[in-house]
C-alpha cells in the first residue's frame, strides 16, 4: 500500500504522521555532498547512502580518499569547493580545524560559497564558536544558509547513525536539515543560534578531556604501587570514581590499545578552544589547563595520532621517559 500526503501550498502541517512523512519526502529530494571524507565523513556519507539519501558529490583534499568514496557510493568526485556546491542542495562539511574552515569558506577563489544562492552548509566540525558565527554571515550574503551540527561521537556512531549531535544556526536552517540529520544521529538537540552548540561542544569535550587525564593518572598511580589494574577499574565503576572515560578508555589504557577514534590532537585543539572561551569570560580553570598541557605535551613527543587514551603513555610507569 502506497501511503499519498497532499499539502496544500502555504498551510502548515499539523498532524504529526503527516508533518514527519512530509519531512522525509522533502528530504529525499535533497541532494548531499560532503566536504571532508576522511573516517568520520566518510562513514556519515555511506550512512546516509544506506538510508535511502541522494549523496551526490564528495571533496576532500586527500584525493584518493574522495575517489575511493565516490566510487564506493556512486557520488562524482569533485576537482574544487565550488563543484561540490554546483552538485548538491546541502553541503555537509567535516573538516579539521578554524584554519580549515576558512580555507573551504574564502570570499574569493575557489570557495563554497561560489554560487550557493539556496544552498545549505552544515557543518560538522568542532571548531571555535566564533568560526561558525563567521560562516553563517558570508553564506547569507551569498544568499545560503548554514547550520553547525556539532557531533558529541566518534567513527562508529557515524557509521551506525547513532551520533549525539548539537545544532546550531537559525530554526529555518535546522528544520531543513532535520530530516537528514535525524538519519545520521541517536539525538538531536537544536541549542540555540549560530556558535552555541560549538560552545556546548567545548565544554562537554574539555570535561571529557580532564576525565581522560585524570584517569591516566589514577590507574597509572595504580600500577606504580602495584595494583591489579582490572580490579581497580572495576572498583571504579561502582564508586565515585566511574565515568563514561572509564568505560571507553580505561581498558584500552591498562592494555596500551590506542586504535585512534578521537586522536590526542583533537583533544588538544578541544581543549583550547574551551580554554580561549574561558579567558575570553575572565574565568581560571586550572583543571583545563593542566589537562591541555598534558595533550600538548602527548602531542609534541609524538603521540598526537594515537587516540586520547594514549595520554596513559605519558602517566603509566616504565612507558615514557623523557
Amino acid at each position: 500500500m502506497v501511503g499519498l500526503v497532499f499539502v496544500e501550498v502555504g498551510k502548515e502541517i499539523h498532524d504529526k504522521p503527516c508533518r514527519a512523512a512530509y519531512k522525509a519526502l522533502v528530504s529525499r529530494n535533497e541532494t548531499i555532498a560532503f566536504v571532508g571524507v576522511g573516517r568520520m565523513g566518510s562513514n556519515m556519507a555511506r550512512r546516509l547512502k544506506d538510508k535511502g539519501h541522494s549523496v551526490t558529490a564528495v571533496y576532500d583534499n586527500h584525493a584518493t580518499l574522495a575517489a575511493d568514496l565516490a566510487n564506493e557510493i556512486g557520488a562524482e568526485v569533485c576537482k574544487t569547493l565550488a563543484q561540490a556546491t554546483e552538485l548538491a542542495s546541502v553541503i555537509i562539511t567535516v573538516v579539521t580545524d578554524d584554519k580549515a574552515m576558512r580555507a573551504i569558506f574564502t570570499e574569493s577563489g575557489d570557495s563554497l560559497l561560489v554560487g550557493a544562492t539556496g544552498k545549505l552548509f552544515v557543518n560538522c566540525a568542532t571548531v571555535s564558536p566564533e568560526i561558525h558565527c563567521d560562516v553563517e554571515a558570508l553564506a547569507h550574503a551569498a544568499g545560503a544558509d548554514s547550520l553547525e551540527a556539532c557531533m558529541a561521537s566518534s567513527i562508529t556512531q557515524a557509521r551506525e547513525g547513532t551520533l549525539y549531535l548539537m545544532t546550531g544556526g537559525s530554526l529555518a536552517a535546522f528544520q531543513r536539515a532535520e530530516p537528514i540529520l535525524k538519519d545520521l544521529s541517536h539525538s538531536l538537540r537544536h541549542i540555540g543560534a549560530a556558535g552555541k552548540a560549538a560552545q556546548v561542544k567545548a565544554l562537554v569535550n574539555m570535561v571529557m578531556n580532564i576525565n581522560t587525564a585524570g584517569l591516566a593518572e589514577g590507574l597509572g598511580l595504580g600500577a606504580a604501587l602495584g595494583l591489579d589494574l582490572t580490579l581497580l577499574r572495576e572498583v571504579f565503576s561502582q564508586t565515585g570514581a566511574d565515568s563514561r572515560v572509564l568505560r571507553t578508555d580505561g581498558e584500552d589504557m591498562q592494555n596500551r590499545d590506542h586504535s585512534c577514534f578521537f586522536s590526542g590532537a583533537h583533544a588538544a585543539k578541544d581543549s583550547r578552544i574551551a580554554l580561549t572561551l574561558a579567558r575570553e569570560n575572565g574565568l581560571n580553570l586550572p583543571l583545563a589547563e593542566a589537562a591541555t598541557k598534558q595533550f600538548d605535551r602527548m602531542v609534541s613527543e609524538g603521540f598526537g595520532d594515537l587516540d586520547k587514551s594514549g595520554i596513559a603513555e605519558l602517566t603509566f610507569p616504565g612507558r615514557h621517559e623523557k
